[in-house]
């Protein structure tokens, strides 16, 4: 089975963007706001939303599954107060959601949350708890910025975020740490912003003794890492001076990677340097990046293309990438996987 942990519905209907660009205006005039109740999308819509996009490439492309997420740039946590935002990440959490339930073999849904810039990131927990208990949900997106680029939020390392944590814990559920739309001119949303978080996130935890407190706690950072993988020297230096342990004692049993790396030699650096068991299977496809490219011929974020021409990877450690470890990463898709004879 090939599992591609990072997902995003990107393709929802259009009455979903309509229906949030009433929201936002109706932040500045509350009468024009709109009632959720007003959002009609039925389950013709998603299937066609699907079945031409994603579910397309997949049976194309030759993957299986796919942790299924709310659109990432759409969060737009600085958007709005926490009820904006609530109203929103409960709408969209609905839709993957349905999806889930539309197409039970190809996604299983990942929850977006209601974060909020200076609001107690606690309040996002009773939709963290909705999404896991009553729809099924295997995991989170954690934005680490919700500011939209302003980086005003306290480390991951801080203590305003211990109640996720907990509830991460208790639930055994890990995070992608995924921020969302870029607010601030120096920082492109997806060329910029994205790997920008990932590398930041990465060093917010080399920098503290997070895992001391949370030794189960686990954070999967997107687009194979940011700029880690390249700079491990430097990281390995760094943690080095700060008289941290060694990386592999000090972090990799808590984080993971994922492949969203859209060319050969990234992957190929990516699975040098990083332990195999912690590079988990992802395309992010329909995303960021949905051209050809001119030198192969192929999508750029047809990844599977590069796992399978990998030279460094034996067909085990494949398997690892693919399969097996989401399945330790992501334990409540083990077991929804197992419960089907999967």
């Amino acid at each position: 089975m090939i599992i591609d942990v990072h997902g995003h519905y990107t393709t929802a209907p259009k009455a979903l963007e309509d229906w949030r660009n009433r929201q936002i205006a109706g932040i500045k005039d509350p009468s024009v706001r709109p009632k959720v109740s007003e959002l009609k999308i039925s389950d013709d819509e998603l299937r066609e939303s699907i079945v031409n996009n994603q579910l397309k490439k997949m049976r194309e492309r030759g993957s299986d599954l796919t942790i299924f997420s709310p659109r990432a740039s759409f969060m737009a946590h600085h958007i709005g107060d926490f009820e904006v935002s609530s109203t929103w990440a409960a709408i969209c959490n609905e839709l993957c959601a349905r999806v889930s339930q539309l197409f039970p073999d190809h996604f299983i849904g990942a929850a977006m949350l209601p974060q909020s810039p200076g609001v107690d990131p606690k309040t996002c927990i009773p939709e963290l708890e909705k999404c896991v208990k009553d729809y099924g949900f295997v995991g989170i997106n954690l934005n680490p910025d919700p500011s939209g680029g302003h980086w005003t939020s306290p480390p991951l390392s801080d203590r305003q975020w211990y109640p996720i944590y907990e509830k991460m814990v208790e639930l055994d559920i890990p995070a992608m740490i995924h921020v969302s739309t870029s607010c601030n001119a120096c920082f492109h949303t997806t060329g910029a912003h994205y790997l920008n978080a990932d590398t930041t996130a990465f060093m917010q935890c080399l920098t503290s003794d997070l895992f001391k407190d949370f030794p189960t706690l686990r954070f999967l950072i997107p687009h194979g890492g940011g700029a880690v993988p390249y700079h491990w020297g430097r990281f390995r230096g760094l943690a080095q001076e700060l008289k941290k342990p060694l990386l592999k004692d000090h972090l990799l049993h808590n984080i993971f990677f994922d492949t969203c790396v859209y060319h050969q030699p990234g992957i190929d650096l990516l699975t040098k340097v990083i332990p195999v068991d912690n590079i988990l299977f992802a395309s992010e496809m329909i995303g960021a990046v949905r051209g050809i490219d001119p030198e192969t011929g192929f999508p750029y974020d047809d990844t599977k293309r590069y796992i399978e021409a990998s030279t460094i990877l034996s067909a085990k450690d494949k398997h690892k990438v693919y399969e097996g470890n989401a399945r330790r990463v992501f334990p409540r898709l083990d077991a929804a996987l197992k419960a089907k004879g999967k």
